[in-house]
C-alpha cells in the first residue's frame, strides 16, 4: 500500500519544510538543496524509519490488509 510508504511521511516532510519557499533556477540546484538536507538526517532516524515501517506493514499483513 502507497500508504505505508517511508518516503510519503518521513522523507518528504524532511525535504519539503527546509526547502519551502525557496525559489530554483536549476534543477541541479535541487538536486544539490535536497541532498544536503538528507545529509542532515541522522543515521539512527533512517533506522527508526524503517524499524517502524516494519511494525506497521506486520500489522498491515496480520489485519490481511484491512488497516
Amino acid at each position: 500500500s502507497p500508504d505505508l510508504a517511508p518516503c510519503d511521511f518521513f522523507l518528504f516532510p524532511k525535504l519539503k519544510i527546509p526547502m519551502k519557499g525557496r525559489r530554483f533556477a536549476m534543477i541541479e540546484e535541487i538536486k544539490t538543496v535536497s541532498l544536503e538536507e538528507l545529509e542532515t538526517i541522522p543515521k539512527s532516524a533512517y533506522q527508526k524509519c524503517f524499524e517502524d515501517w516494519k511494525k506497521r506493514w506486520h500489522k498491515c499483513i496480520i489485519s490481511e490488509g484491512d488497516y
